[in-house]
């Protein structure tokens, strides 16, 4: 009930006199009725279903269907008792309460004939209700009073808003100029950055080739000498057919055919036609002096695997090294070598070994291309701190727009609830509600928290819209619907949650004390009249 209806209410009681009671005739008729019961003349039935004679209204037997001829006896079922009630407020009791013996009408008139020893309490009923009015009066009026402060706050807070919105549109101009230029500052740092790692990158792999050379001349020379073995200085068919992990096919027959298609077609081969041979062969021989044991001569090439290096380095092909990856590894060394005068770039290495030494690591970056590296990561930093800001900068504005044109009341009452929360504890619970965000209800000894539903909309009817709040799409029943509460506003000083329920299942009813909901208490609606 609104506030301006219990100051009717109040003014109406308190014009009302508090006399003994006084039946007037026809017992039972309200005054507003009064009219269509004229003594000494036929009475119609308030439906029009029949006429009857004066005589026959309140003589306890039931002549109108809808009762209307006996509103002072028990006779009709769907007949009603109008109790006058001077002095508290009228009311309507089924005619079958009637004599009944039990008091319903605080003025005793229900009673007139069953003896029951009934007490009129109308005059202490009607003081009690005054004064609940009374003070419902007194609390609407100090909550409409602090409605006009949280109005006026409103609108100062808006001002405010929208004044902070055009300083941060202002400074987000400025930040995407910052951020453009320091794109350009970025772009031009990292490109002398990266010739200079693929200079260096180059040399790296020119001097890995070198190596590769040595070795693999060194192997040459290893092998031939293995191969050799009547020392003659030329290695044979015969010679080669010793070592079947050479059979071009690994079909478990190693031919003269075969060994001599090895040899470039010829019987025997010196050092220097090995040379022109070797790739023929340097894949798949295995060293006399690495293994007691050889490999199965059908043991596939692709199954033979080097084993795990110690390094940790990425391993890369011999004759590329992704740019990519390189550039990213570098960075990543960036930031975890705070203190180091440069960047260790990864090791790189063959991923087909066949001996124990490695290529070793790359060597450090020159004091020229490092200087270029941290000159590119300052510039990618400053331009990564940037936009960060103008992001941050571009929530903000968000923020503040979505503030601004919420509907928060006609004069933006409800604004002082927003980013706020109210609690109320019970036995087995806390709930949580969050106006214009969303409620939530947590076990009071421990558990999860369970979504009640977030902001959807206002939900009260046309003529008070403002009245309640309904939060949608919380967290989903077991085998039922998604939970969801109607909030319930109610006029008051505080800001307070005072109860929660759940009337159907899944669905949530909160009631909720707030001075935005209150109305001027002289203010009056035709539709409030009692």
């Amino acid at each position: 009930m609104s506030c301006h209806v219990y100051h009717h209410l109040l003014l109406l009681l308190l014009s009302v006199g508090v006399s003994a009671v006084e039946v007037l005739s026809p017992r039972g008729v309200s005054l507003s009725k009064r009219q269509f019961y004229e003594e000494g003349k036929p009475f119609t039935c308030l439906d029009g279903s029949r006429t009857i004679p004066f005589d026959r209204v309140n003589d306890d037997y039931c002549d109108c269907r809808d009762g209307s001829d006996e509103p002072g006896t028990a006779a009709c079922p769907n007949g009603s008792f109008h109790c006058t009630n001077a002095g508290f407020r009228p009311a309507f009791i089924p005619s079958s309460r009637i004599n009944d013996g039990i008091c319903d009408c605080c003025d005793t008139t229900d009673e007139y004939n069953s003896g029951a020893a009934c007490q009129n309490t109308c005059r202490e009923q009607g003081r009690k209700e005054r004064e609940s009015l009374q003070k419902m009066a007194e609390i609407a009026k100090e909550g409409f009073l602090l409605k006009q402060q949280l109005i006026q706050e409103a609108k100062r807070g808006i001002e405010e808003k929208k004044a902070k919105l055009v300083e941060v549109e202002v400074r987000k101009k400025e930040l995407e100029e910052k951020v453009e230029a320091l794109r350009t500052v970025k772009e031009t740092a990292e490109q002398p950055e990266k010739e200079a790692k693929e200079r260096h990158l180059k040399a790296w792999e020119d001097q890995k080739a070198l190596i590769r050379m040595e070795k693999d001349k060194a192997r040459i020379v290893t092998v031939f000498l293995e191969l050799d073995d009547d020392a003659d200085g030329f290695i044979s068919v015969t010679e080669l057919l010793s070592h079947p992990e050479l059979n071009p096919d690994s079909d478990g027959s190693f031919t003269e055919a075969e060994a001599q298609g090895l040899l470039g077609g010829v019987q025997s081969v010196d050092t220097v036609a090995f040379e022109a041979v070797w790739n023929n062969i340097k894949e798949k021989y295995i060293s006399e002096a690495s293994t007691d044991t050889p490999a199965p001569l059908e043991t596939p090439q692709e199954e033979i695997r080097e084993p795990v290096s110690d390094n940790d380095s990425e391993q890369y092909p011999e004759d590329e090294i992704p740019e990519d990856e390189e550039d990213e590894d570098e960075e990543d060394e960036d930031d975890d070598t705070d203190d180091a005068d440069y960047k260790t770039p990864p090791t790189v290495a063959t991923p087909e070994k066949k001996d124990d030494d490695d290529e070793g690591t790359m060597p450090p970056y020159d004091q020229e291309t490092q200087n270029l590296i941290d000159a590119a990561q300052k510039a990618r930093d400053d331009f990564d701190e940037a936009e960060r800001a103008l992001r941050e900068v571009d929530d903000q504005i968000k923020n503040i727009e979505k503030e601004i044109s919420f509907d928060f009341g006609p004069s933006a009452e409800f604004a002082y609830l927003y980013n706020q929360c109210y609690e109320l504890s019970t036995s087995e619970y806390i709930y949580r509600l969050c106006p214009f965000n969303r409620v939530s209800q947590k076990p009071k000894y421990g558990g999860s928290e369970t979504n009640l539903g977030t902001w959807g909309k206002w939900a009260g009817p046309e003529d008070n819209i403002y009245s309640k709040m309904k939060y949608e799409h919380g967290t989903g029943c077991w085998q039922g619907p998604n939970r969801s509460t109607t909030v319930k506003l109610t006029c008051g000083k505080e800001t307070v949650v005072t109860s929660t329920s759940e009337p159907s299942r899944c669905e949530y009813l909160m009631e909720f004390i707030s001075p935005a909901i209150c109305q001027e208490p002289h203010e009056r609606d035709e539709h409030d009249e009692l």
